[in-house]
C-alpha cells in the first residue's frame, strides 16, 4: 500500500468520523464503558494468539478483527478506507500507540496488518448480524 492510499485512508477516517460525530451528538448513543470492556477482552484474546505465534491473516485472528470491526460499528460503520485509516491512527497517535502497546509491544503493528487483511478481503464489510444489539 502506497502513501497515496494511506493518505486516502487517513482522510476517509477523519471525514467519516467528523460526519458521524456531528450527526450523533458526539456519539452520545455509545455505551463507552461497555465498549472499553469489550475492547479489553478482545485485545487480551488477540495478545494470547500473538504470543502463540498466530499470523494476522489466520482465520481465528480475522474472526477477532471482525469482532473489533463490530465494536467500531457501535460508533458508526466505517468504509474500508476509514477502517484502514483507524489502524494507521493507532500506529501514529502517541496515546493510541501507548494504549495498545500496554497490552503487547507488537499489538499496533499486528492489528495494522490484520485490519488491512480484513479490509482487503472485503466480504460483508458491514456489522455482523446482532452486533448492534450488543451496543
Amino acid at each position: 500500500m502506497g502513501n497515496s492510499y494511506e493518505d486516502e485512508c487517513r482522510r476517509s477516517l477523519a471525514e467519516e468520523q467528523a460526519k458521524s460525530l456531528a450527526g450523533t451528538d458526539d456519539w452520545e448513543h455509545v455505551d463507552r464503558e461497555r465498549v472499553h470492556q469489550d475492547w479489553d477482552v478482545l485485545y487480551r484474546e488477540i495478545t494470547a494468539f500473538l504470543d502463540g505465534g498466530s499470523l494476522p491473516e489466520d482465520r481465528q485472528i480475522q474472526e477477532l478483527v471482525r469482532r473489533h470491526f463490530d465494536i467500531v460499528c457501535r460508533f458508526y460503520t466505517p468504509s474500508r478506507e476509514a477502517y484502514v485509516g483507524m489502524s494507521l491512527f493507532y500506529a501514529e497517535d502517541e496515546a493510541m500507540r501507548a494504549f495498545h502497546d500496554s497490552y503487547h509491544p507488537g499489538l499496533v503493528e499486528f492489528m495494522g496488518v490484520a485490519i488491512k487483511v480484513f479490509a482487503e478481503q472485503g466480504s460483508g464489510f458491514a456489522p455482523s448480524a446482532g452486533a448492534e444489539a450488543s451496543a
